[in-house]
């Protein structure tokens, strides 16, 4: 297996690692990554959407519309959460809904409209003229 790939599957493991250690063990890894102010938790929030946009952004100017969309539909989970977390911590059924269930169909709406494009038809490469 080529090193490149190893790293890029460990960051996705570290992803899921970090991920699930604050959804099973939330105090635990607060602890961990060290912020003890609760402030520094739009720090957090505000860099997790940031990274989001300029994946999705990567993306859109690569022309990789097909990959964007799978991007997009993945990344779906981040305002369904976000509803999930408002309703279950606090807020209100109306305002998670709202904002966030809204923001969740309007993403998975833009995943399924990536998904379904067909790609361009590929124009054939007119055959070179030989130089005489």
């Amino acid at each position: 297996m080529r090193f490149t790939t190893v790293m890029a599957a460990l960051v996705v493991v570290a992803g899921f690692y970090f991920g699930l250690s604050y959804l099973l063990a939330g105090n635990w890894a607060a602890a961990g990554f060290g912020i003890v102010d609760p402030d520094g938790y739009y720090v957090v929030k505000g860099v997790r959407d940031i990274a989001y946009g300029l994946t999705a952004l990567i993306l859109l100017l690569m022309k990789q519309r097909r990959a964007l969309g799978w991007v997009v539909l993945a990344d779906s989970i981040i305002p369904i959460g976000d509803c999930l977390a408002v309703i279950t911590h606090g807020g209100t059924v109306a305002h998670g809904l709202t904002v966030h269930g809204s923001a969740a169909v309007l993403v998975l709406f833009t995943a399924w409209l990536l998904l379904r494009e067909k790609a361009p038809a590929q124009t054939p490469q007119a055959e070179p003229v030989p130089a005489r």
